[in-house]
């Protein structure tokens, strides 16, 4: 009996990181464009990361951003579980900790689908 191995087929596409960036570049823009001003994109603190972080008047805002080529497997929002949630506020504290800010603070989603019917969903105060 022969065994043969079939080399993988290396397919050219739109890299998540590719995809990701993308997706912030635009959820940046939409925010801009109501009028907030982007402070940090991709803000690292240990292994926690922020996607944007925007200030609209007196309030800091923390913005996670999910997009999808379309919504067959479901709306990009859903992706943002309790894990996600929960990382996303510890990378949150240790901003505020850096900054030593006191204000007031909100945590967005921003839903992003990028097929035909593209589409930006802002969700204000998200979690």
């Amino acid at each position: 009996m022969a065994y043969y191995w079939a080399k993988p087929i290396l397919v050219t596409m739109m890299s998540k990181t590719n995809q990701g960036r993308a997706a912030e570049t635009m959820a940046a823009q939409f925010l801009q464009d109501l009028g907030y001003e982007i402070l940090a994109r991709n803000y690292q603190s240990h292994r926690w990361e922020i996607d944007l972080i925007a200030r609209k008047a007196q309030i800091l805002v923390f913005v996670e951003v999910k997009s999808r080529a379309n919504t067959a497997f479901g709306y990009p929002e859903a992706a943002v579980n309790l894990k996600k949630q929960t990382y996303v506020r510890y990378a949150a504290e240790q901003y505020l900790l850096a900054h030593q800010y006191t204000g007031d603070i909100r945590f967005d989603i921003i839903s992003i689908v990028t097929g035909p019917e593209q589409e930006i969903v802002h969700f204000e105060d998200a979690f």
